[in-house]
């Protein structure tokens, strides 16, 4: 696994040892990017961006947008192999000011609204057996923490049988490998 492009292009990131943390793969990972900077539908400037990256696990998604000069990340995560794996990486970039990490429980946080930040993009990426997609997707749709023209890039397995609710826009649904991307806006 490592940095795609930017600042940081060709660093290797460490991954956690178990197999309950599934880090995404540098294939989905350059095929997001490739999506975000040639899509006519969404126009998001990296450098301008806050990013959101819910279930960060080894923080590979919002690692490869500090490469590319993102404002701000902030990145969730409280299962502890991962968040010790997750901070090896940060502490490897030196950006300190453009990184949050919260421990939080992911649930509760979107609930109580606990973010100081609204966000350009938002990178879900629950464990795949995690079946409460749709109740993640109304906790920040009720959190207003996603800009207007802001963007929730979901990542499941290709093999699961999520129904989203109808009340979103999927722009896209793609599949790499085993893994199904959809790109929302709300």
């Amino acid at each position: 696994m490592r940095i795609i492009s930017g600042k940081f292009k060709g660093k290797k990131l460490h991954q956690p040892l178990d197999n309950l943390t599934r880090p995404l793969r540098d294939m989905v990972k350059e095929a997001i990017f490739n999506f975000l900077a040639h899509s006519e539908h969404i126009k998001i400037n990296m450098k301008e961006a806050c990013i959101l990256d819910l279930f960060s696990g080894s923080g590979s998604f919002g690692i490869e947008c500090i490469s590319r000069e993102a404002k701000k990340v902030v990145f969730c995560e409280n299962y502890e192999p991962a968040l010790r794996v997750l901070k090896k990486n940060i502490k490897s970039l030196n950006e300190v000011k453009k990184i949050e990490i919260n421990t939080q429980d992911i649930y509760e946080m979107l609930d109580t609204q606990n973010f100081k930040n609204r966000f350009n993009l938002i990178f879900l990426d629950p464990p795949f057996k995690e079946q409460k997609v749709n109740e993640l997707l109304s906790l920040i749709n009720k959190s207003d923490i996603l800009e207007k023209d802001g963007l929730i890039i979901l990542h499941r397995n290709k093999k699961s049988k999520d129904t989203l609710n109808m009340k979103y826009d999927i722009l896209l649904e793609k599949i790499y490998g085993i893994s199904k991307i959809y790109f929302i806006k709300f």
